[in-house]
């Protein structure tokens, strides 16, 4: 996870609170906020090999398909739930954010935007795009639900979330000039902390 997206979430995260990071892959920034802000925090992830780096690294973590549901965490009172680069992968992307905010107080979601110029360059010339944020050809990507900024904050909107802050990410990883002026083509990711309205 590059630095300063890191370091974003990590302003967002409150000392001491419950912290659940879905898709949390090896665990690496759910380890970073135990240390740095002693968080009581858990992962939650579908692949094997990510469940043994987090294992590894001493980060609790249960494996769980997001799109099966969430029953289980509904009474566990979280503070922050946290989705960094996983949401377009699911099935109901909009029904998985619903359900995130029942069951913590505020969300972090980060996405890529398929808005940025390159990936319309790519389009324009035939091509799925392949950049860092999105590395993958599209036959073997796990992203089914690719959107833009625009669409993930109309998608918010009809569902009665509200955008707390956001930071919107260039091609260096910084919050850049060009980005915050029309994050829909100059962003490469939309870094959000979403609660219920």
């Amino acid at each position: 996870m590059a630095r300063e997206l890191s370091k974003i979430i990590n302003k967002w995260v409150p000392e001491k609170s419950k912290v659940i990071d879905f898709g949390c892959g090896d665990g690496t920034l759910l380890k970073e906020l135990i240390d740095t802000k002693s968080v009581l925090g858990y992962g939650v992830e579908i692949n094997d090999y990510k469940i043994e780096e987090c294992i590894a690294k001493g980060v609790p973590v249960i494996k769980q398909d997001i799109d099966e549901g969430l029953q289980e965490f509904y009474y566990l009172n979280f503070d922050l739930a946290i989705m960094a680069r996983s949401i377009q992968c699911l099935k109901g992307p909009n029904v998985a954010l619903t359900r995130i905010l029942h069951l913590s107080k505020r969300a972090v979601v980060t996405l890529p935007n398929l808005g940025y110029w390159r990936c319309r360059l790519s389009l324009a010339s035939g091509k799925m795009p392949v950049t860092p944020e999105l590395p993958d050809n599209w036959y073997t990507t796990n992203n089914i639900h690719l959107c833009t900024i625009k669409d993930f904050e109309q998608l918010c909107k009809n569902e009665n979330i509200r955008i707390k802050d956001k930071v919107y990410l260039n091609s260096n990883g910084d919050s850049g000039a060009l980005a915050s002026i029309n994050p829909n083509l100059f962003a490469v990711e939309g870094v959000y902390l979403l609660e219920k309205q």
